[in-house]
């Protein structure tokens, strides 16, 4: 059996330049990616089937619609393999919650085929396939810090802020991709500056927070948590939402902030920056 985990993906900024004529957003944005996540397992079998476990497994499809299935079909179909495999995703991180669950799902899965396959992890044909699974596959694919660009799928790898202590807090809602983006407001505010990551970071914004916070404002609730704990170095919201995000300078600071936000009944993650 093939294990990979599929960690959480968080946007440390996350800059909208553009709309585009292919239907996707110009974005800027500041990648990394946490120790944790969902875990994915490969069996080999006599015939392909998806089983999806967990605490946030409930509603999931396993079918063709399943980003972990079209990674699945779309790799044996790039490598000429039939699918004689069962894979087991174990869902830990909540759906529609602008931390990437999805494209880490489908990246952690090209990764156990790949193992499975003996075929580089760095592939053309790899990164062809998350490139047309979607926008942020890419970068779960690379799983390293990096500065996206185009769909944000145009990477430059970057470094710092490894072992930094992370909470994630989601207020146990969902909000649609589509409609954030499709609430945002169409101003471009700038690139994303220059400097150290954390300069970078801190110098940014998510331009997806005002509309997100329309559709949700309980994300406000869960920002004000977030920046009022001690030990705070920064806190935003992370892609689309509706999943805040606070970096520290401890991990004691960190779990005392994730007690105060698991009082709210929301979600929590306590986890370091990879």
């Amino acid at each position: 059996m093939i294990f990979e985990t599929a960690p959480a993906k968080v946007n440390l900024a996350l800059h909208v330049r553009r709309r585009r004529a292919d239907g996707y957003h110009e974005i800027e944005t500041l990648f990394a990616f946490c120790a944790d996540g969902d875990t994915v397992s490969l069996t080999p079998a006599d015939t392909g089937s998806l089983t999806i476990t967990g605490p946030f497994s409930a509603g999931l499809s396993t079918g063709d619609d399943n980003l972990v299935q079209r990674a699945a079909t779309a790799f044996a179909g790039a490598f000429g393999v039939d699918q004689s495999f069962a894979i087991r995703l174990d869902k830990h991180l909540p759906v529609a919650s602008g931390i990437g669950g999805g494209s880490a799902d489908a990246a952690a899965t090209l990764h156990a085929l790949a193992r499975w396959r003996g075929i580089d992890r760095d592939a053309p044909q790899l990164v062809a396939i998350a490139a047309a699974l979607g926008a942020d596959v890419p970068a779960c694919l690379s799983g390293r810090t990096a500065l996206g660009t185009g769909r944000g799928d145009d990477l430059r790898m970057l470094k710092g802020l490894s072992g930094t202590p992370i909470l994630l807090v989601n207020p146990r809602v969902g909000v649609s991709t589509a409609a954030v983006f499709g609430g945002w407001d169409g101003v471009d505010r700038g690139a994303i500056g220059d400097g150290d990551l954390l300069a970078m970071a801190r110098g940014g914004r998510n331009d997806l927070e005002p509309p997100a916070r329309a559709v949700a404002p309980v994300i406000g609730a869960v920002r004000e948590l977030l920046d009022a704990a001690p030990g705070m170095i920064l806190s935003r919201m992370s892609g689309s939402g509706a999943t805040c995000f606070a970096l520290f300078d401890s991990a004691a600071d960190r779990a005392r902030a994730a007690r105060t936000a698991a009082v709210q009944g929301w979600w929590c993650l306590e986890s370091t920056l990879s």
